[in-house]
């Protein structure tokens, strides 16, 4: 097989099908990100990739190119794992690293083929992709078209490969559901289902649009909280036990960021609007909005613990990643606060375990510590907004001595407040008395 696009997914799904024996011919454009996985280089940060690279490579069943005509001579099925990023100015998803790809391989297959899309995209790209692939393959040979979406979490992907929780075909060929059924046969019992283009494209946007949902309604019920008096992480705890609603995705703070949820809700939204039903999804215009509103709360929030002025006061950010066990920067709540404070004179130190790197080429301007010691030393106030392990576990005694005063914003409800204030800190956090 080959799989074209080698992001976060194209390079997991590589490596995690070498891992169960298939051969592999990762694709991508850039030739330099396609030495470094040759080399075993993993140009992300995922827990347990950098394994699994070295072992597909290793063991001959994965390598990667850049050539299009190799790629259609190499593979029987061909994965479809390229960004679908939101257009600049709009809500709409940019889809056109996709046709990139159609165009790119289709003249070149010899012989028939699945394509296999993994992106999300808006509902009817399948369809229009299908016939884009018919139109370009040569005569006489027959290309098929199936949506398989990913469930990727990111800091998660490998165990979401190799154990998903269930396997979507959207196909309209007997052939093509059954050359993916053999080819996840080694995942073992999962729960497959067979469905056509429309629902396989609208399985993840409506997974993420629900999550989102969730999300964003306990960072509602943390406003109300704010104005009541009333503790949101209380709360929270006592709606959990309920199992129609459940503890997972109901966790207050500063909101989710990432290259999925934040552009897939709004493309949805886009996509709805351009189908007649937009009154449908309009909901989602709130989650987003109130979403953006936790960033500026938390910004609200260390600003009242310097007396409502950050002019000259150094400030140290704890997180730059939009989630832990994770390198990703995209629509980061961390970096968007950061940057806020520093709009408004505060002097910004960020520190970040693995994301540093992306976040000095993307927010230049920010000032940067290679410790979370470092970056608080001489604050007046330090923010937690991404909660790492090695920031849920800090050592209030050695942070105490070295930050100028001891005032802190929980941007992620992880630390004890009673243990903090008991050590002498102001503590601050969405939602909490």
């Amino acid at each position: 097989m080959t799989v074209i696009g080698t992001g976060y997914l194209g390079i997991t799904h590589a490596a995690c099908m070498a891992e169960l024996g298939h051969e592999v011919l990762g694709v991508d454009i850039d030739s330099d990100k396609v030495r470094q996985l040759n080399a075993g280089i993993l140009p992300i940060f995922e827990e347990g990739l950098d394994e699994l690279l070295r072992r597909g490579l290793a063991s001959g069943k994965l390598r990667f190119t850049t050539a299009y005509p190799e790629a259609a001579a190499f593979g029987d099925v061909h994965f479809l794992c390229l960004g679908t990023p939101q257009r600049p100015g709009e809500y709409r998803a940019d889809v056109s690293q996709l046709d990139a790809a159609i165009e790119a391989l289709a003249p070149h297959l010899r012989r028939d083929s699945l394509v296999v899309g993994k992106s999300t995209v808006p509902v009817g790209t399948a369809e229009r992709l299908a016939d884009r692939l018919t139109g370009l393959a040569p005569p006489g040979v027959r290309v098929d078209l199936a949506w398989n979406p990913e469930f990727l979490r990111e800091g998660f992907a490998v165990e979401d490969t190799l154990r998903p929780d269930r396997i979507v075909i959207g196909a309209r060929s007997e052939y093509a559901d059954r050359v993916l059924r053999d080819l996840y046969a080694p995942l073992g019992d999962i729960p497959t289902l067979t469905v056509g283009y429309t629902t396989a494209e609208l399985v993840k946007v409506a997974a993420n649009a629900f999550l989102a949902t969730k999300i964003s309604f306990i960072n509602a019920m943390a406003e109300v909280c704010e104005a009541t008096g009333a503790d949101v992480v209380q709360l929270s705890r006592a709606l959990s036990y309920d199992t129609r609603i459940g503890g997972r995705f109901l966790h207050p703070g500063v909101g989710f960021g990432g290259g999925c949820l934040p552009k897939d809700i709004r493309a949805f939204m886009a996509r709805a609007d351009e189908l007649g039903v937009g009154e449908a999804l309009t909901f989602l215009r709130e989650v987003d909005a109130i979403n953006l509103r936790r960033r500026s709360r938390t910004v609200t929030l260390a600003r009242e613990l310097l007396g409502g002025s950050f002019d000259g006061a150094r400030v140290a950010v704890l997180g730059a990643a939009f989630k832990p066990n994770s390198d990703d920067i995209r629509d980061s709540p961390a970096l968007d606060v950061a940057t806020a404070i520093q709009d408004e004179g505060g002097r910004v130190s960020v520190y970040d375990p693995a994301a540093l790197d992306n976040a000095r080429k993307a927010r230049p301007a920010l000032d940067y510590a290679d410790s979370a010691l470092a970056a608080a030393t001489g604050s007046s106030v330090v923010l937690l907004l991404t909660e790492w392990s090695e920031f849920v576990g800090l050592d209030r005694g050695p942070l105490g001595a070295v930050v100028a005063r001891r005032n802190i914003v929980d941007g992620r409800n992880v630390l004890d407040p009673v243990a903090w204030r008991s050590a002498g800190w102001q503590y601050r956090a969405p939602g909490r008395p």
